[in-house]
């Protein structure tokens, strides 16, 4: 921020200054101005004194002229009267006193020639001079307009410039101020700065001071503790375990899924393309379908028709290749070993591009000794020639680069590391030069189906498989050049240095490295995974302050709730006797209801039967069996007793049987009052039951609380 302002300040000075220096220029060319029109005022005021002087000697040239001639006049009016006077004195003869006359009249008129010739002369002089005077006089008018003019124009220019660079003043005055004001603001900050740095110096000189300490302490150490440094040593460094470069690893694989997506676009245009280019054989220059090929084209078609074994691999060896690298392996290129295999296959498609290579030039060849080829068809075939070597040279140059980067994986000591960044940039270099093969083939072919397209023989079979085979070509010329702009931007990422390496930076990193180094990083994944167990729940602390209101609020004394305790358990004891007791009951009413409902549906099943069998009314039954005492008598528990003779009656005696039934009234007297009974043992039963649980609950919290107030008392006794 100081910088910025510091700069500003200055350029803000530096424009000040040059606007001074104009400013102090055109104030002196306004003064030069001002000089040279005061000069210029000056002159004319001499001009216009000459000027007056000039037309006062006109004035008095033309008074003098005009008193010459009016004299003029006067001797011309004499001259008349002489002359009258001397012809009146002709008649007279001539005298002594006329030739005087004559005398004096030639000296007046040589005297009048001398004053006209005089007076000629200064007329013209006149004239000159009033010439000359009105030429000067214009010219000094056109020269004063030209520098009222000039000095109009000067006046504006030093107006516009006062006022402009008056705003500009105050700008920069104002821009003075506030500078002033944050140079005073810098000022305090940088004596604060200067006291930070002071007490920064000071702790940089303790942080020195005890650094220096430890480093004498850490030598002291390492002589005494440590007998040798392993990294110095690479036999030793090889050792090491290596840092796992997560990062790195999640950038391989996104590297090598964007390659996988070019390289299955380059199969899928290869295989178009070789496809294609085995239809077009068997069509042109000759149509299969009409008449044979030459065996040339038909050993070409057969190489053709196998390129699916030679392409797909490319395609599945990428594929293993990026289903290797993960997040938790090495990607390096000693540790690639699926990349040995993409080489292999790369190696196996540039030899089947080298092997069908002498047949698509014959090919070409007998296209172009076909009748109806024409020069031009002829000049493209060799070209096609031509392009088609270049590309099956950079084809091998390509796998050349695959295979020197798969050595390292085979072999560790196959290629110094620092070679490898020259191989990737070789290798960026040789899929641009590929890519530039491949679209130079396109343009030649593309001309070629054009030209083909004019021939009379032409078919329509033939068309389509050329627009097929230049579709294959443009897909390829777009994804070389999409894996080699790809290639080339991530360059830096496959020249820079990967992280993995013994400490100490000596050595490379052996597949054996990369194994413990996972190995050691799934320990630790495991043991982080470990001690990372949940907490248990704690009590909360608003919880446990009310608890602690409750314990030191409580007045009861240890002892007085272990007696509660006693009595509690001793109640819940007969509770549960009582409980045991109530249940037998239970349990026997309910055997007893059962037999006597037993007892009622026989005694209804053997009354029913007796009722068809006998043929006599209910009405005489009950009444003999009402007026049998004897057998009226016998309540439950004889009866009971007795359970074997009474079978024995059921089957003999008929009489017994009825006397035993019931009547309806209190067949429903009993029902209602076994069901009163079981209602009434049923809610006794629930009644306690709920008193059996509250009563534990309290057990629980009598029991509680002498825990807390003995742990209270501990805490207290032990602060």
């Amino acid at each position: 921020m100081a910088a910025d302002l510091q700069s500003k300040y200055t350029k803000l000075a530096q424009e000040y200054s040059k606007l001074r220096a104009q400013n102090q220029v055109l104030k002196k060319g306004v003064v030069d101005e001002q000089a040279s029109s005061t000069s210029l005022k000056e002159q004319m005021k001499q001009r216009e004194q000459s000027l007056r002087k000039v037309e006062q000697e006109m004035d008095s040239l033309s008074f003098r002229n005009q008193q010459l001639a009016k004299r003029v006049e006067l001797l011309q009016e004499e001259l008349a009267t002489s002359q009258a006077k001397g012809q009146k004195s002709k008649n007279k003869g001539d005298s002594p006193s006329q030739q005087g006359l004559q005398q004096t009249q030639v000296v007046f008129d040589e005297d009048l020639q001398k004053k006209i010739q005089e007076n000629e002369r200064l007329h013209i002089q006149f004239y000159e001079a009033d010439e000359q005077h009105r030429q000067q006089e214009s010219q000094l008018k056109v020269q004063l307009e030209e520098l009222e003019r000039d000095h109009e124009q000067h006046q504006a220019i030093v107006d516009g410039l006062t006022s402009k660079y008056m705003d500009t003043i105050e700008r920069l005055q104002s821009v003075q101020a506030r500078l002033e004001v944050k140079a005073q603001t810098l000022e305090r900050e940088s004596n604060e700065c200067r006291v930070q740095t002071e007490e920064c110096q000071q702790q940089l000189r303790k942080c020195q001071s005890e650094l220096n300490r430890q480093v004498k302490q850490s030598s002291c150490v390492i002589q005494e503790k440590v007998p040798f440094n392993d990294t110095k040593t690479s036999d030793y460094n090889s050792l090491n375990v290596p840092p796992h470069n997560k990062r790195h690893q999640l950038k391989a694989r996104d590297v090598a899924g964007q390659a996988l997506g070019f390289v299955q676009d380059i199969v899928v245009a290869l295989l178009n393309f070789h496809s294609y280019t085995e239809q077009r054989v068997h069509i042109y220059p000759l149509d299969s379908s009409i008449e044979p090929i030459s065996p040339l084209n038909q050993k070409f078609s057969q190489y053709l028709h196998e390129n699916a074994a030679y392409v797909r691999p490319l395609e599945e060896g990428l594929v293993q290749l990026h289903q290797s690298i993960t997040e938790d392996t090495v990607t390096v290129l000693e540790t690639v070993g699926k990349l040995k295999d993409f080489a292999e296959h790369f190696t196996s498609y540039t030899h089947f591009l080298q092997k069908i290579l002498p047949y698509q030039l014959k090919s070409l060849e007998e296209e172009c000794r076909a009748p109806l080829c024409t020069s031009s068809l002829i000049s493209k075939n060799q070209e096609l020639q031509s392009g088609m070597k270049r590309i099956t040279s950079v084809f091998d140059k390509l796998h050349r680069y695959i295979i020197l980067l798969a050595l390292p994986s085979v072999r560790q000591d196959a290629m110094p590391q620092s070679s490898s960044s020259a191989v990737f940039t070789q290798l960026a270099a040789c899929l641009h030069s590929l890519h530039d093969a491949i679209k130079e083939m396109s343009k030649h072919y593309s001309q070629k189906a054009g030209l083909e397209q004019q021939l009379p023989t032409v078919t329509q079979k033939l068309c389509t498989t050329n627009e097929c085979l230049l579709a294959s070509l443009g897909m390829l010329t777009n994804s070389t050049d999409k894996i080699a702009t790809f290639f080339s931007n991530n360059l830096d990422f496959f020249t820079s240095s990967t992280g993995y390496g013994p400490r100490g930076g000596v050595g490379v990193l052996n597949p054996l490295q990369a194994e413990s180094m996972l190995g050691n990083k799934k320990k630790a994944s495991d043991y982080m995974q470990a001690i990372r167990k949940p907490r248990a729940e704690s009590v909360p602390y608003r919880e446990a302050l009310l608890n602690r209101r409750v314990l030191t609020s409580s007045t009861e004394s240890r002892q007085g709730l272990t007696q509660q305790v006693v009595a509690s358990q001793e109640k819940i004891a007969r509770l549960e006797q009582e409980k045991e007791h109530w249940l037998l009951e239970t349990q026997l009413g309910r055997v007893r209801l059962e037999k006597e409902s037993q007892r009622i549906q026989d005694l209804e099943t053997q009354l029913s039967s007796a009722l068809e069998g006998g043929g006599g009314s209910p009405a005489s039954a009950l009444s003999l069996g009402l007026g049998s005492p004897a057998l009226t008598s016998l309540d439950d528990g004889e009866l009971e007793e007795r359970g074997v003779e009474k079978d024995a009656m059921i089957n003999t005696s008929l009489v017994g049987m009825l006397t035993t039934t019931p009547t309806n009234e209190e067949v429903r007297d009993e029902e209602s009052r076994e069901q009163l009974i079981k209602t009434h043992y049923m809610a006794r039963v629930g009644e306690l039951t709920t008193q059996l649980q509250v009563s534990d609950s309290k057990a629980v919290n009598f029991h509680a609380e002498p825990t807390y107030g003995e742990q209270y008392v501990w805490n207290v006794e032990s602060q």
